[in-house]
């Protein structure tokens, strides 16, 4: 049976067209949108609500999946990241111990520094045609 972790993450927009981003230190460093990994037995919208929420204090609504990242681990785990878009939230703005928060525009996000992979997932978040960003053992990468 083939191991899998099961991750999202969410591209929140707001009324002015900017987008929720976080920046996400360590091993991974670098601004993007929040998000984190699925907890047993919790379905994957409710685990992207939480996710958004805690890491920025916003609860979104209605949130829909426009695709997903998959790759393997160096273990041959497969690695899966639910991709969604909400436009609609409440809350109140606020940085968490994950990392601060802010809003930024998309010209202004993709000049920043972000972390390995995350720019090569923009396209599926952006795109209708593009469903799945799949990178393959040898880290070839395919959108289908």
């Amino acid at each position: 049976m083939e191991s899998t972790i099961l991750t999202n993450m969410c591209m929140v927009i707001d009324e002015e067209g900017r987008v929720l981003v976080q920046m996400h230190g360590g091993d991974w460093e670098g601004w993007c949108f929040p998000g984190g990994h699925v907890e047993p037995k919790e379905s994957f919208v409710e685990s992207v609500i939480r996710e958004v929420w805690e890491e920025s204090g916003l609860t979104i609504q209605n949130p829909k999946i426009c695709g997903i990242k998959q790759f393997f681990l160096e273990d041959g785990c497969r690695y899966v990241v639910l991709l969604f878009q909400a436009r609609q939230f409440t809350g109140d703005l606020r940085s968490s111990s994950e990392g601060e928060v802010r809003w930024m525009s998309l010209e202004e996000l993709e000049s920043q520094q972000l972390p390995s992979g995350f720019r090569e997932m923009l396209p599926v978040f952006l795109n209708d045609s593009k469903q799945e960003l799949y990178f393959g053992e040898d880290q070839t990468i395919t959108y289908l």
